[in-house]
């Protein structure tokens, strides 16, 4: 069976799921830190990182700096959404991870993209989501657009503070996917 046709589900990520995302970068190559943007000496360490997390997830929703997601696949987690840069009611950043390499290419981000950012209008009362890609990954930036995100333009920043300075491409969802 593809995995096209598998179930998929998004769920919240939990405080006790943090780790995948903490591991997930902690364990990739430097070639995909890369793809991805990242600086590895940019990264907070484990401890530090969890430390954060267990700040921010102790806070309301409406005053939380981020906010995850977890994606499955067959009941198997094969990824995440976070956002941040979160004004709550208005607009946030998506960021999305597929942690299974062999799965990267295989149609399923797109439709992850979809039932995340539908969660994400939801639960921070958005009107807008952003998401902004290093514009040399290309299999980051076909996979947005396949989702249906729009557009808007690409620049020279450093996206975050686990991020080197690189030109992005800045793309916007200005309503809830259906």
């Amino acid at each position: 069976m593809s995995a096209r046709s598998e179930s998929i589900d998004v769920r919240e990520m939990t405080l006790e799921d943090v780790n995948i995302r903490i591991d997930y970068f902690h364990a990739s190559s430097d070639d995909h830190l890369r793809m991805l943007g990242v600086d590895r000496a940019l990264l907070p360490t484990p401890a530090q990182w969890r430390d954060f997390y267990e700040q921010d997830y102790a806070k309301p929703i409406e005053q939380r700096v981020n906010h995850s997601l977890l994606w499955l696949l067959e009941d198997e987690v094969i990824g995440f959404a976070t956002t941040d840069h979160v004004d709550f009611g208005i607009e946030a950043f998506m960021h999305l991870h597929i942690t299974q390499p062999h799965l990267r290419s295989d149609g399923l981000g797109a439709r992850f993209i979809v039932r995340s950012a539908a969660i994400f209008f939801d639960v921070l009362h958005l009107k807008r989501l952003l998401c902004e890609s290093n514009a040399l990954n290309a299999a980051s930036n076909r996979t947005v657009q396949a989702a249906g995100v729009r557009y808007l333009f690409s620049h020279h920043t450093q996206p975050s503070p686990i991020n080197y300075p690189q030109i992005t491409t800045r793309w916007i969802l200005d309503e809830r996917p259906s």
